[in-house]
C-alpha cells in the first residue's frame, strides 16, 4: 500500500485555480441539488461513551437519536490521539506526516513559549504562524466546498491561526485573543495571546450557538458547510448544573466520572440545539450531517490534580497509541440518502474528506490517503473487512518542522481483529511516554482495552509479519 507523498505548501501548484475559484467565487457555481453539510467533532471523548454505542450510564440522547438516522461506524479511528493533528487530518484527509501538522506546539514548544520572558506576543504569534503554514495551501475540505460555491463556516477547535488558512469563507477564530473565558494566555512577560487551539471559536456550544443560528438562517441560495467543533466534553469540566445534576445522586457513577459524564451531557445538548435550528429553518432534509470524536480521553480515579480541581487522563487514552485514544463513532445522517445502518469494519477520518465531496458531488482531483465511502453510507456496497488502518503517535511539542520522522514514537497498524503498535526508540532510550518499549500486538475484538500483549504468541507470527510489512509500506520514517 502506498500513501500520497509529504505534502507542503511548496509543492501544490495545481491550487492556483482552485484559489482563484476562492477569491473569486463567481467564478465558481454552486450545484443546487448540493446539501448543506455539519460536521461536528467531538473534543476528547472515548468511543465507548456514548449511549449509541452501548453506555449505559452516560446520557446522550440527541445523538442517539442521530444514530438510530444514520450510517454508523462502531470501528473509526482517528491517526492520532491529540487534537490538532487529528483534526488537520479531518481537513485535509491525509495523514498527519503527509499535511506536516504533527504535534500541537511548534518549537520551542509550549512551556517555553509561554514561560520564557524574552518571547512576547510579536514572537508568540511568529511561531504560532510558522507552523500554521503547512496547511495554508492544501486542498482543504473547506477550501474545496468554496472552489465549489458553498459557504463555509468555522466555529470551534482550530488551531491553524485565522479561519481562512484552512479556506473557511466566515468563522470565530482569528488568531488574536478574544477576552473570552477560553482561548486567551498571558505570557510569562504579561502579554496575552491567543492560546493557539480556538481562541474565540472556543466560545461555541459552551457560551454561544448564535454563530452557527445566525449562519444557518441566513437567506441564500449557496449551500452552507459548518464545522462544529466545540471544546466540549474537554477540559475544563466545568459544566452547568442542569447537567451535573443528571448525575449527582447516581450510586453507580464514580466521583471522578460525574464531571466529564455531565460535560458530554452538555455537548450532546448543543447538538440538539444545532439539530433543532436545521430542522427550524427547514434545512435538515437536505443537510448532510457528519460526525467524529477527534480523540479519546477517559477520566482516571488515581490522578486528581488539585492545582486545577480536575481528574486528569487515563495513560491509555488520549496521546496514546490505545483504543482508548483512538478510536470513534463515525456517522453519516441524510434523510433519504444514507441508509441506517451499523457497520463494524475498521475505517479511518481520513476518509471523511473523499466521501463528504462525493455526497456533494464534487470531483476529487488531488490524491487524498483516505477510502471514499459514500456507495457504503448509502447502502450499495459493504465496507471492506480487511481493510488496514494505520496512524502515529507524537509528542505534542515539535522538535522541528516539517520532519516528521524526527518525532514519531509510536506507529500502529489493525487489520481485521488484530492491531500492531511498534514504538520508535532512539539512541537506547525508551519511546516517548514509555507506553510500550517493543512491539505489542493486541486482539482487539475479543480484547478490547488491549491487556494481553500477543507479540511472542507463536500462533500470531505470521499475523505480526503482516503487520509490519503492512506498516512499512505505509510509512517508514527515516531515522538519523
Amino acid at each position: 500500500m502506498s500513501s500520497p507523498p509529504f505534502v507542503t505548501s511548496r509543492n501544490v501548484g495545481s491550487m492556483i485555480v482552485l484559489l482563484l475559484c476562492v477569491a473569486c467565487p463567481g467564478t465558481c457555481s454552486a450545484d443546487s441539488s448540493q446539501p448543506n453539510i455539519v460536521l461536528i467533532v467531538s473534543d476528547d471523548q472515548t468511543y465507548t461513551d456514548f449511549g449509541f454505542m452501548g453506555h449505559t450510564r452516560v446520557q446522550t440522547p440527541h445523538l442517539d437519536a442521530l444514530a438510530r438516522q444514520s450510517a454508523v461506524f462502531t470501528n473509526g479511528y482517528v491517526p492520532s490521539s491529540v487534537c490538532r493533528p487529528s483534526l488537520v487530518s479531518i481537513l485535509t484527509g491525509l495523514y498527519p506526516h503527509q499535511h506536516g501538522v504533527y504535534f500541537n506546539h511548534p518549537p520551542p514548544g509550549f512551556a517555553k513559549l509561554t514561560r520564557s520572558p524574552e518571547i512576547g506576543k510579536q514572537q508568540f504569534d511568529d511561531f504560532r504562524a510558522k507552523a500554521a503554514d503547512s496547511i495554508r495551501d492544501l486542498p482543504t475540505l473547506p477550501r474545496l466546498l468554496a472552489a465549489n460555491g458553498y459557504r463555509c463556516l468555522q466555529t470551534g477547535k482550530f488551531w491553524e491561526g485565522h479561519y481562512r488558512t484552512a479556506g473557511f469563507t466566515d468563522g470565530m477564530t482569528t488568531a488574536e485573543p478574544s477576552g473570552g473565558k477560553y482561548g486567551d494566555k498571558v505570557l510569562a512577560n504579561g502579554d496575552i495571546v491567543a492560546h493557539g487551539n480556538g481562541d474565540h471559536g472556543l466560545a461555541i456550544g459552551r457560551e454561544t450557538m448564535n454563530p452557527i443560528k445566525n449562519f444557518v438562517s441566513q437567506d441564500s441560495d449557496q449551500p452552507f458547510f459548518v464545522w462544529y467543533a466545540p471544546f466540549l466534553p474537554h477540559t475544563p469540566h466545568d459544566s452547568p448544573e442542569q447537567f451535573r445534576a443528571i448525575y449527582d445522586d447516581r450510586d453507580d457513577v464514580g466521583d471522578h466520572e460525574r464531571p466529564y459524564f455531565a460535560a458530554i451531557s452538555q455537548f450532546d445538548d448543543t447538538v440538539g440545539q444545532l439539530l433543532k435550528f436545521l430542522d427550524q429553518h427547514e434545512k435538515r432534509d437536505n443537510t448532510l450531517i457528519v460526525f467524529v470524536v477527534d480523540n479519546g480521553w477517559q477520566p482516571d480515579a488515581n490522578r486528581f490534580v488539585a492545582a486545577r480541581t480536575e481528574w486528569d487522563h487515563t495513560k491509555k487514552s488520549k496521546r496514546a497509541p490505545f483504543d482508548a485514544g483512538l478510536r470513534t463513532p463515525i456517522l453519516f445522517a441524510w434523510p433519504g440518502k444514507v441508509v441506517a445502518s451499523k457497520h463494524d469494519a475498521p475505517v479511518s477520518s481520513i476518509d471523511l474528506l473523499p466521501t463528504i465531496l462525493s455526497a456533494a458531488s464534487i470531483p476529487a482531483k488531488q490524491n487524498f490517503a483516505g477510502e471514499d465511502l459514500w456507495d457504503v453510507v448509502t447502502g450499495k456496497r459493504r465496507p471492506a473487512k480487511n481493510r488496514p488502518v494505520f496512524g502515529a503517535i507524537y509528542p505534542g511539542d515539535a522538535s522541528e518542522l516539517g520532519n516528521p520522522s524526527a518525532d514519531v514514537a509510536y506507529r500502529w497498524v489493525r487489520q481485521g481483529p488484530h492491531k500492531l503498535i511498534v514504538p520508535q526508540t532512539r539512541h537506547g532510550k525508551p519511546a516517548w511516554n514509555n507506553y510500550a518499549n517493543s512491539a505489542v500486538l493486541y486482539d482487539v475484538q475479543s480484547d478490547p482495552w488491549e491487556t494481553t500483549n500477543l507479540i511472542d504468541d507463536p500462533m500470531r507470527k505470521q499475523d505480526v509479519q503482516r503487520l509490519n510489512d503492512l506498516l512499512d509500506r505505509w510509512w517508514t520514517p527515516l531515522l538519523r
